[in-house]
């Protein structure tokens, strides 16, 4: 295990998490007719009516998965700064591959929201949990890059922290029955600039590891 960790090989893994998050709904909503990217969370792509529904639901599984392989990374790569807030990242990086990823794409979540069922609710405890554990992810990473007097990390990590907790709110707010007719109703789009946000780190750190190891 630790002959793959910090390798370009295994940062890459990264990346195609990252990537794989958007490319794949994106490709995959061209086969679901009446997906609307701006009004519809990913996760509607993955339900019991859905044309797509056992592609994307496997590919949340292979998400968590990459993620988890991932979160080893990160660990060891800080773990000499900050034994405790590596530790925090990783669990809560796990926590976000189990909750959002694998046990959302075991568990699908109903195209109607006022039809629940026991792997709806399962869908939703497990997604709303794993998205609450991802997006302190960027704060703890700019505090242990400033420990590091990487200065362009701990910006790119704290404005990234901003934007997401920014979208994360209006994600949240975008429920409420007395908003549904304004642009606070597009809960798609603030999921989706809301988990960019999250994985900006990621992706940062990612390459300028792959391009130190070139």
């Amino acid at each position: 295990m630790n002959k793959f960790l910090n390798t370009s090989l295994s940062w890459s893994l990264l990346i195609i998490a990252i990537v794989g998050d958007f490319i794949v709904p994106y490709i995959l909503a061209n086969f679901y007719k009446g997906y609307n990217h701006k009004r519809m969370v990913m996760s509607i792509l993955g339900n019991p009516n859905s044309p797509v529904r056992i592609y994307y639901n496997i590919w949340l599984v292979i998400l968590g998965i990459l993620l988890i392989i991932t979160s080893f990374n990160l660990y060891q790569y800080y773990f000499l700064v900050s034994k405790s807030l590596s530790i925090a990242i990783f669990v809560l990086i796990v926590f976000f591959a189990i909750g959002a990823g694998i046990l959302s794409g075991i568990f699908s979540v109903n195209e109607s929201k006022e039809i629940e069922t026991i792997a709806s609710k399962i869908h939703g405890v497990g997604s709303a949990l794993g998205f609450i554990a991802l997006s302190f992810v960027p704060l703890f990473l700019s505090i242990l890059a400033f420990k590091m007097k990487d200065v362009r990390t701990t910006i790119v990590c704290l404005i990234s922290f901003v934007f997401s907790s920014f979208f994360f709110v209006l994600f949240i707010m975008s429920d409420k029955s007395q908003l549904q007719h304004t642009i606070i109703a597009n809960e798609g789009i603030w999921q989706r600039l809301s988990l960019f946000f999250m994985y900006v780190p990621f992706g940062y750190i990612a390459i300028k590891n792959i391009v130190a190891l070139m």
